[in-house]
């Protein structure tokens, strides 16, 4: 699943699951049926429904019908969090751009031509301008996070000590590792591959002429990240600079050609290009080579992992209770949880 397919399922996934069976007890206004309401502000059944459809357009004939409910129950509640989230950011004046969203809507295309992109949207059950606007809704979100949550977690060098002291056991390195990132160069035409060029070498002799071409853009001082999105056809990193993170020294040791060539090359060096065992080519960056043994707290990297460990844990919580403090400051009614305590659970009572 790519980057764009992930992201849109996930946003698809909260605001999709709730209509299968239909419900007595819930408020109507205009015609339309109304299953919450947040400081007046209601939530629609067919809001849902439409939502519903996109992330499961062929249904869901497996599931019975107290797992609709349990799903119900839960994206409401997430509707319901989204919609005070939103009332908070226009209470704080938090805006998102016009170029905020251009700069996300390019970051999700530019693995694909446009015509691929316009597929992607339509598979969804989407248009560009739906697009956007779940964008800038995301964004508008994510600021509030931002200011309210994340910038209010501080963790201090006593917290990283100490959790150093209590997980020693998991910076305990059992084997040489190296931070890599690659340009691939195949030579046999791969769909998965996706890069901003939209270049997909075929044969080994346009293989060695592209791979060739790329290397002597890198002795010509272009940025290896940049050509690695531009140019690798390697469909799990080229999107991300061509950045393949850790792998173990027994990783790369069934390869005579990579091994010799990831150990030979000091720390922030461009290998040379790299046929492997299968005919592919290669050029490799060493980004950071981590030796066997115990690594101290005073290792940068080891801060880097407890804090982010720290923060990460205390972000969840500070959530939460945020959260909570939004619905105890809030009027919210949840027509759909009374209707299902009502029929006593039953799904055949709510039809």
């Amino acid at each position: 699943m790519t980057c764009f397919d992930r992201r849109f399922v996930r946003r698809a996934a909260s605001l999709a699951l709730l209509a299968v069976v239909g419900l007595a007890g819930c408020r109507r206004s205009s015609n339309r049926e109304v299953w919450a309401e947040v400081n007046g502000h209601p939530i629609y059944r067919d809001d849902v429904e439409n939502a519903y459809k996109r992330r499961f357009p062929g249904g869901q004939e497996s599931i019975s019908s107290e797992q609709v409910l349990s799903l119900k129950l839960n994206l409401l509640n997430d509707l319901i969090d989204d919609e005070l989230l939103t009332e908070r950011a226009a209470e704080e004046r938090i805006t998102v751009t016009e170029a905020d969203v251009d700069r996300q809507v390019a970051t999700l295309s530019s693995p694909y031509s446009p015509e691929q992109f316009q597929k992607k949207l339509a598979d969804q059950g989407m248009t560009l301008a739906t697009l956007r606007d779940q964008l800038r809704h995301s964004l508008l979100i994510d600021k509030l996070m931002d200011h309210d949550v994340t910038g209010q977690v501080k963790i201090t060098p006593a917290e990283i000590e100490a959790y150093y002291r209590q997980h020693q056991s998991q910076f305990d390195v059992p084997e040489t590792r190296y931070h890599l990132a690659q340009i691939l160069v195949t030579v046999l035409r791969d769909p998965a591959a996706h890069n901003l060029k939209h270049s997909d070498a075929v044969g080994r002799r346009d293989a060695l002429r592209k791979v060739l071409m790329i290397q002597q853009d890198l002795k010509a001082g272009q940025d290896f990240a940049k050509l690695a999105e531009e140019y690798s056809e390697d469909p799990a990193t080229s999107s991300g600079g061509g950045d393949m993170g850790y792998l173990p020294a027994s990783s790369i040791a069934a390869d005579p050609p990579l091994r010799l060539a990831v150990n030979a090359m000091r720390v922030g060096q461009v290998s040379g290009v790299v046929r492997d065992q299968k005919g592919d080519f290669h050029i490799l960056k060493l980004l950071e080579r981590e030796q066997a043994g115990q690594r101290p707290a005073s290792d940068p990297g080891v801060r880097k992992t407890i804090l982010d460990t720290l923060t990460s844990e205390r972000e969840q919580v500070l959530k939460s209770a945020y959260l909570e403090d939004l619905r105890n400051r809030a009027k919210v009614k949840d027509d759909l949880a009374g209707a299902i305590v009502k029929a006593g659970g039953d799904p055949a009572l709510l039809k």
